[in-house]
């Protein structure tokens, strides 16, 4: 049996942020990250701060952890063109708030930015996509390392350790056969559904914690009126696409009329042979 949970965009929102769930998004950035991940606080930041936009568009969380690294998390469902743009934009401000005025360099603090967008970001086979900043050689192809001053002071091993990491989770490219503990992670964001089989930590607590039953009637409420706004704004982007294809495809028919018969337009249009006759 599988049981309907609430969408981890509402989770992030309303109950992520409570300590007593803290071990939920610990689980999943454990599995992300591949290091054990100890939760200190939820800060709120400037680019996490919710707007009138947000409430179809974008969920952020920023957390930090036990060794004052800040991990930013965003759930994104609108497609956005200059998307990378915006993740940049987004550790850059986080990396400059969050050092304080007059303090050194070695004061910038290390961001981890994760992405879950649900909608055709870049191309690329891959449904997880890691990116880090290393320094390479261009005559000899090696890679810079810190000294060893550097790596006793900042306790670092390479350079790309102290550099903001960004992982995207393209959610709708996953085939939901779940290979490993991540795969069953994003499963459940996919499908708002944990399978009993699974074993990926923080799984447990978020099947325990996240079920749409055990909310109050209140909170049950809201939240089935935000999955139906979020429901009907989709269709009305879709909605928008058709008719954007379906008035390109009248041009085109309309530039074909004096080079092309009717039934050859419609080949190349999709329009049907009525629809093309009546542009004459």
């Amino acid at each position: 049996m599988k049981r309907k949970l609430v969408s981890f965009d509402w989770a992030m929102k309303k109950i992520l942020r409570q300590k007593a769930n803290f071990g939920i998004l610990e689980g999943f950035l454990t599995e992300l990250l591949k290091f054990d991940v100890k939760i200190e606080e939820i800060l709120e930041s400037e680019a996490n701060q919710e707007t009138e936009d947000d409430k179809f568009n974008r969920v952020d969380l920023l957390a930090k952890n036990e060794r004052g690294e800040l991990i930013l998390v965003e759930i994104q469902y609108n497609d956005e063109i200059d998307y990378f743009q915006r993740i940049l934009y987004g550790t850059s401000k986080l990396i400059t708030e969050y050092i304080k005025k007059g303090r050194g360099y070695t004061n910038v603090k290390k961001v981890y930015s994760i992405n879950i967008v649900y909608f055709e970001i870049g191309q690329g086979a891959d449904y997880v996509y890691h990116g880090t900043t290393n320094f390479k050689g261009l005559h000899i192809n090696d890679i810079l390392t810190p000294s060893f001053i550097q790596k006793d002071k900042f306790n670092i091993e390479t350079i790309s350790d102290i550099y903001p990491e960004y992982y995207i989770l393209r959610v709708n490219q996953f085939n939901d056969i779940a290979k490993n503990s991540l795969d069953e992670w994003i499963y459940f964001l996919k499908n708002e559904e944990i399978e009993n089989r699974f074993k990926a930590k923080g799984l447990d607590k978020a099947k325990e914690v996240l079920d749409v039953l055990k909310l109050q009637p209140k909170d049950r409420a809201i939240y089935e009126r935000k999955e139906e706004n979020k429901r009907y704004k989709e269709s009305l982007f879709y909605t928008a696409e058709i008719k954007g294809a379906k008035k390109k495809a009248i041009e085109i028919a309309k530039s074909l009329l004096d080079i092309l018969d009717i039934e050859t337009i419609s080949l190349k249009t999709g329009l049907t042979i009525n629809e093309i006759e009546k542009l004459k």
